[in-house]
């Protein structure tokens, strides 16, 4: 199925939901909405249900114009952040429904399937009432897969739900999508979770959709420094500079490293360097940056330091389990090569060199 959107808006009075903007999800493969709280991305897909109705141009259902279609008339199955069931039926009536509705035939053994598949057999006598909040999202995921609509919308569905169930359910989906037909169009707010469902990504920001590619390419090259910010979890460290009189750059007008810049830029930029790209230990090639611990915290198997230094504030997501007393002294590195520069405007005029 091709959904096409053609420069559609939204607005609800004089607050503009959707600015102009086009989009044509790729068929039968993930796209996902990426991007903050109130970037646009559930009014989007409310238009791409028929829930909601675009204020001008068009939504395209392989090549037909659906704009006015109500969401009762489009094949849609749509998974909220809210898991929805019905709370009178058991979790294997609430995953037959739309089976039944279809007039399915062997209904049991394909519900038991399903239920095999997102790890919730041992369930389907219960009502949803009696599940945990992991489970009845898995019930909601179950039934929208039986559904087998040509377009799936699932609208931050594993937001509400604990770490570990998070990982286990993001974990099935991207096997459950990947062997599935459905065109799939998932909104996250993670950009972690953007890198591992793959596919294309669609970042968002305040009702404008930034930038549209291969989830990879999107993330190696931003576009703006607006895509970078909303694709960089922490945020993406960003240090102001300009060029030096030896031909590399000055950086926080203290600090000369080498950087071999594009003759289109400005004289004065924006170097941005993930978290990732800043290390403890000195790799060939790298620069020192003379640093002072602020803040220290662990997150799964990765340190996050927050340090002030003489290019400012930066945040250096280190691999392993460290401990840093606060205060302390710290000299990180990063390689010049890994910095991405942006105009003083915004737009990226440098991606990373051999970062892929």
């Amino acid at each position: 199925m091709q959904l096409s959107l053609e420069a559609i808006t939204k607005s609800v009075g004089r607050s503009v939901h959707l600015y102009p903007m086009s989009l044509s999800p790729v068929p039968g493969a993930v796209t996902v909405l990426l991007g903050a709280t109130q970037a646009g991305k559930t009014s989007l897909m409310r238009v791409m249900a028929g829930l909601d109705t675009a204020s001008s141009d068009r939504v395209l259902v392989d090549g037909q114009d659906v704009t006015r279609q109500s969401v009762r008339m489009r094949n849609v199955a749509m998974v909220y952040q809210q898991f929805v069931n019905y709370p009178s039926m058991t979790v294997a009536q609430n995953i037959a429904s739309p089976l039944r509705l279809r007039g399915e035939r062997d209904i049991d053994t394909r519900v038991r399937a399903l239920a095999a598949r997102l790890h919730i057999e041992p369930f389907l006598d219960r009502l949803p009432a009696e599940l945990s909040g992991g489970q009845q999202q898995r019930v909601a995921l179950a039934r929208a897969l039986a559904k087998q609509a040509p377009l799936m919308l699932l609208d931050e569905p594993l937001v509400n739900l604990d770490y570990k169930l998070r990982e286990e359910l993001r974990e099935e989906l991207t096997h459950l999508f990947a062997s599935g037909d459905a065109t799939v169009v998932y909104a996250t707010t993670e950009p972690g979770e953007a890198l591992l469902l793959g596919g294309h990504t669609a970042v968002m920001d305040a009702g404008e959709l930034l930038q549209y590619g291969p989830t990879a390419e999107v993330f190696h090259r931003p576009q703006s420094l607006r895509v970078a910010r909303a694709f960089s979890d922490p945020p993406m460290n960003l240090m102001a500079a300009r060029r030096n009189a030896q031909g590399g750059v000055r950086v926080a007008d203290s600090v000369d490293w080498p950087l071999d810049l594009p003759a289109q830029a400005d004289d004065g930029f924006v170097l941005g360097i993930r978290a990732g790209g800043l290390r403890a230990r000195a790799l060939p090639g790298d620069v020192a940056i003379a640093s002072r611990v602020e803040l220290a915290e662990i997150a799964g198997s990765d340190t996050f330091v927050h340090v002030s230094s003489d290019v400012g504030e930066l945040v250096a997501q280190l691999v392993g389990v460290h401990k840093f007393e606060l205060g302390a002294r710290l000299t990180l590195h990063l390689n010049p090569d890994h910095l991405f520069v942006f105009d003083a405007r915004g737009p990226l005029v440098r991606a990373p060199q051999g970062v892929r």
